[in-house]
């Protein structure tokens, strides 16, 4: 009964090995004995009853138990040990996209991929017939995926929720598939049907021009779009077309007063109540960010008020931050019917199951019909990280610079003076490391440009772009800082010291650049300042306005860019305040076809706002695809972070694997510092610091003058930067809103050494609380593979269940797997034939086991270890040095090691070790099972609408397992089924 069986795991428990605790609750090795398959399908409104699941779950976990240790000697454990590894890994994190189901339309013009998750779960069937014109669609004008979304988003828009709202659409795609296209495209579809007006919401005016050139490209010029912020507040002609308008529109209110003295009044009455049209949600997660929840709320408002509206949302992180989809009411993934009864249950359900459980739900919206999101592959796109060391000229007016900014307004302490002084303290460190890299960045691009190729320089900050008007007109970097008048004593001192100092500091990073390339006849500069300080051809410089005849700032940007695509410039800068929507790629359409080279001085702190920003140069169409060059200083973990998102990269260029077992993690969870392990990291060496705790991990070893020295530094230190404070009650402690990227940002203003030297603390302590709670079996490793590289994956045997839920009937199905983990002779011969070392090749065991002895091929890995494969279990996941292999083992030719291998092979496909070694083995004549040393290893996965399913699931698991995690896994059968559970 399964009382019995759980009794048996709670003792079975002792055995675990440890080293294997990060092992998978949710795949279960199956107890065969235990497991009946009912021919029919069960229905129900969370699970099969409990004895049923239970029964499979109380079996051990995978990949965790020893042999009992009686039976068996030293060395045997040892084997066993090895034996007994988990079949878990990271395969690469994209695969290529087609359209499954929607046939119609010409292919995309470049590579598109998916992430693997979302590519083992198919569409819905599709049921809707478009509208859109032949000639349209035969001409290319959308292409076969731009389609496919706009299919299953009206296909969606005909299903009603339980709340008797209509359902809605999220697409996901990321920069260069098309988001604009795809809008435009249902936007038509339903102008075609009838539906003639429709709602475009984005987060800037400007984007209305994009609106009407998305709609002309697909030959619906004669839709007009109307721009809100253009339309008196009183006016509600009832004109067709697109009402284009902000997210901050929706809280607009007109000062006049009146009937009409909200935009979203005006909004309403414009649709009227029956209004069954498209709403569109551009780039909703800016929304989300940008925002009060008078915002958010507003947003949800209008969705209530127009139950019938067709609503799309738009955002390539939509469904990647599960907090950015409070608005998407419609996805009627919570509210009624559902199981989540509101949104905070839902986010707290997400939020607590990690990683993975968010690709569960974009796995679910995507089996459901509600979503799709597919991304640009990198393929093509070549990157490398130019390492620009400090030379000690500025590492001297670096230091000096933060000594003068700590020394002299560490003193002061107004709440008003504080939220300028530290914006403006950061701004100015972030451009004294810019700086340093200016004249590095100007002699490689002028490297590729002698090489025919064009450049685009990325520079981050949007508050920069802003600050410069601020620079431009005042000569002192720091009169900002000085501006109050509390200070007026302190005003003067610091003032001379600032332009001694100022003499030595270098020239505003943007302008030094333009100068550098030839002035602005030879640069496109697209960014949010309004003038420029220039030189004039006598040698003087002067401050003069970007302005152009006639254009706002926004159109002198496009025009910039058009002077960049058609070639008149071969140099275009980029702040992240003017790009978004810009295309900088080298289009098949233009005339500048040069290959682009994107240098990028100044990484955000995020992969994915990174990717953002290379989405300018790297989009559909293009004849080449760019080189990126990130140049990074020895400042405070730019090198690390450079390397992250470099293999971010790496892996959306889903690249192949070659051999079946050879695989890579390329987990990069790890280096993302905002999340949970940053947060107790920076808690921990703050603490520390403060000698309130005694911390495991010491402080860096190279600091001068040893850990005393460096702890009262860092005390010190952090207080210069506003880290610590000074509280009268308390005595120093830690500002209380203190966040990662303000730490990160505040310690650029500690000397070289010193920022180094704590950051390096820092990170050692995040590696450490990882480290930690790997060996505890706590760490989310997000989505991992069933035997990476293995092909040998069987599905045995399936059974169905039905779930009720919204918008219809989901299923979920209970799978039996097998792998069969071992190496045939051949693959292992063939293997030998590639190995030249002295020690690398086969070895067989100076002990008999059974009449065979035990034979093993080995491989030179890195340093002095060997990589083990063997005919059982294939490659062996912990390699051994050679002074283990040769105490144990002989080296031998091929042909001496073939019968044993063979037979060795054959004989453990459905029998274990001990039965291999001693004819025997005491669990199976005590009638238990003993999977040890097997080829055959078996699994449980439960797949399909698992998101109404969990919350049960994941409270009888951790019943039996302790452990709240459900390990999602993905796996790929012999007969090429994809499968996520």
């Amino acid at each position: 009964s399964p009382t019995d069986s759980l009794s048996e795991y709670a003792d079975a428990q002792s055995f675990i090995n440890t080293d294997n605790l990060d092992t998978v609750p949710t795949l279960w090795d199956i107890n065969t004995s235990n497991t009946t398959a009912p021919a029919q399908s069960h229905r129900f409104h969370g699970l099969a009853s409990l004895d049923d699941i239970t029964a499979i779950i109380s079996t051990p976990p995978l990949g965790g138990f020893q042999p009992q240790r009686t039976q068996s000697a030293p060395e045997e454990e040892e084997d066993a040990e090895e034996e007994e590894t988990e079949e878990l890994g990271h395969v690469d994190t994209y695969a290529e996209y087609k359209p499954s189901k929607s046939k119609i339309g010409i292919s995309h013009p470049d590579i598109v991929v998916e992430t693997n998750t979302l590519s083992s779960v198919p569409p819905p069937d599709i049921t809707y017939t478009l509208s859109i014109p032949e000639s349209t669609i035969n001409g290319g004008l959308l292409s076969a995926l731009q389609l496919e979304a706009i299919i299953y988003a009206c296909q969606q828009h005909e299903v009603i929720l339980q709340n008797n709202q209509r359902a809605g659409f999220l697409i996901g795609d990321g920069a260069g598939v098309g988001k604009g296209r795809t809008v435009a495209g249902i936007i038509l579809e339903n102008y075609l049907k009838g539906r003639k007006k429709a709602l475009w919401f984005s987060i800037s005016n400007d984007l209305k021009f994009d609106a009407e050139r998305d709609l002309k490209d697909i030959d619906a010029a004669s839709i007009p779009v109307h721009a809100l912020n253009k339309i008196k507040y009183g006016d509600t002609a009832t004109s067709e077309g697109v009402l284009f308008a902000t997210y901050s529109a929706l809280i607009g209110e007109s000062q006049a007063g009146g009937q009409h003295r909200t935009r979203i009044k005006q909004i309403l009455d414009w649709c009227k109540p029956d209004f069954d049209g498209v709403i569109i949600f551009d780039e909703c997660h800016k929304a989300k960010n940008a925002t009060s929840t008078k915002m958010g709320k507003a947003v949800l408002d209008l969705q209530n008020k127009l139950p019938r509206a067709r609503v799309v949302y738009a955002s390539a992180t939509g469904a990647s931050e599960p907090k950015n989809m409070i608005y998407m009411s419609r996805l009627g993934i919570w509210g009624e019917g559902t199981p989540f009864r509101a949104f905070d249950d839902f986010l707290h359900a997400i939020e607590k199951r990690g990683v993975g459980a968010m690709e569960i739900v974009a796995m679910d919206m995507k089996v459901s019909g509600m979503y799709i999101a597919r991304q640009l592959s990198f393929s093509g796109v070549s990157f490398r990280i130019e390492e620009i060391g400090l030379d000690s000229d500025f590492k001297l007016v670096y230091n000096k610079a933060a000594k003068l900014v700590t020394d002299e307004l560490g003193l002061v302490s107004r709440k008003s003076l504080w939220g300028q002084f530290w914006s403006s303290h950061q701004r100015f460190f972030k451009y004294l490391c810019i700086a340093a890299k200016v004249r590095c960045l100007v002699a490689l691009a002028q490297k590729e440009l002698e090489g025919g190729k064009c450049i685009v320089i990325g520079l981050q900050s949007t508050g920069e772009s802003r600050t410069r008007e601020v620079l431009d007109e005042n000569d002192g970097h720091l009169d900002r800082f000085v501006s109050a008048a509390e200070i007026e004593e302190m005003k003067q001192s610091l003032l001379s010291k600032i332009s001694v100092l100022g003499k030595e500091l270098p020239l505003n990073t943007l302008d030094e650049l333009i100068d550098k390339f030839g002035g602005p006849d030879k640069v496109s500069e697209m960014t949010g300042r309004k003038g420029r300080v220039v030189r004039r051809p006598d040698g003087s410089v002067r401050y003069e306005s970007r302005a152009e005849q006639g254009l706002t700032i926004d159109h002198i940007n496009i025009k910039e860019k058009d002077r960049f695509m058609s070639g008149e410039k071969l140099v275009a800068i980029i702040s992240e305040a003017a790009s978004s929507g810009i295309s900088l790629q080298a289009d098949k359409r233009v005339k500048n076809q040069r290959r682009r080279v994107h240098m990028t001085l100044e990484l955000p702190w995020s992969a994915d706002r990174a990717i953002q920003q290379f989405g300018r140069t790297h989009r559909s169409n293009q004849v080449t695809a760019p080189e990126y060059i990130f140049l990074i200083s020895e400042l405070a973990g730019e090198r690390r972070f450079a390397s992250i998102v470099a293999k971010r990269l790496e892996s959306l260029g889903a690249l192949t694997h070659g051999d079946r077992r050879a695989t890579e993690s390329r987990d990069l969870s790890k280096y993302n510092f905002e999340n949970k392990y940053g947060t107790k990291a920076l808690d921990k060496i703050t603490k520390a610091i403060l000698g309130h705790i005694e911390n495991k991990v010491p402080p860096p070893k190279d600091y001068l003058g040893g850990e005393a020295n460096f702890f009262r530094d860092m005390k010190l230190g952090m207080m210069d930067v506003g880290i610590f404070c000074k509280d009268p009650r308390f005595g120093i402690n830690t500002e209380k809103d203190c966040s990662i990227t303000k730490f990160l940002n505040r310690i650029l203003g500690l000397e070289v050494h010193k920022q180094n030297c704590l950051f390096q603390y820092f990170t050692d302590n995040f590696d450490y609380l990882i480290e930690k709670d790997k060996k505890e079996g706590k760490y989310d490793m997000g989505i991992l593979d069933l035997a990476p590289g293995n092909d040998e994956i069987y599905e045995e045997k399936q059974e169905t269940f039905l779930t009720a839920g919204n918008p219809q009937d989901g299923q979920v199905v209970l799978y039996k797997i097998s792998v069969d983990r071992g190496m045939t002779w051949e693959e292992a011969y063939n293997r030998s034939l590639k190995l030249s070392g002295p020690d690398e090749g086969f070895y067989l065991s100076h002990k008999l086991r059974g009449n065979h002895p035990c034979v093993l091929l080995a491989e030179q890995g890195r340093g002095k270890s060997f990589i083990v494969y063997k005919p059982n279990i294939g490659k062996q996941t912990h390699p051994e040095s050679l002074d283990n292999l040769e105490q144990r083992y002989r080296k031998v030719l091929p042909e001496k090691a073939k019968d044993s291998w063979e037979n060795q092979f054959t004989f453990s496909l459905k029998k274990c070790s001990h039965a291999n070694w001693n004819g025997k083995c005491k669990k199976i004549e005590e009638g238990q099972e003993c999977l040890q040393g097997m080829r055959l290893r078996q699994y449980h996965m439960l797949c399909g609408a698992l998101l109404r399913v969990w919350k049960r699931v994941s409270d009888v698991v951790s019943d039996i397992t302790n452990s709240s995690i459900l390990q999602i896994v993905r796996l790929k059968t012999k007969d090429h089924n994809k499968q996520v559970g």
